[in-house]
């Protein structure tokens, strides 16, 4: 199940973000890691958002993902603890 926060389906808007493209970076992210209590996973949705990957801030309470915030990224860090 998923819930999402305000701020999340703002920037669903912003940048036309659809319920499909969160199921699909959940299910198949190409990269994923945690930091804290917060899940993050990035992926490439093909012929969307120029071929940036979207990335997904979520923490999973009672079985349900709150998904906190998703954006197209321009510019992938590296995770400093692999």
């Amino acid at each position: 199940m998923l819930k999402l926060t305000r701020h999340a389906k703002n920037n669903m808007r912003l940048y036309k973000i659809t319920e499909k493209d969160i199921k699909i970076v959940l299910e198949q992210p190409e990269t994923k890691f945690t930091e804290k209590d917060k899940y993050i996973a990035i992926k490439k949705i093909e012929n969307k958002f120029e071929d940036i990957p979207l990335k997904m801030v979520y923490k999973v309470e009672k079985g349900i993902k709150i998904i906190i915030t998703a954006y197209p990224v321009k510019k992938i860090y590296k995770r400093r603890h692999e």
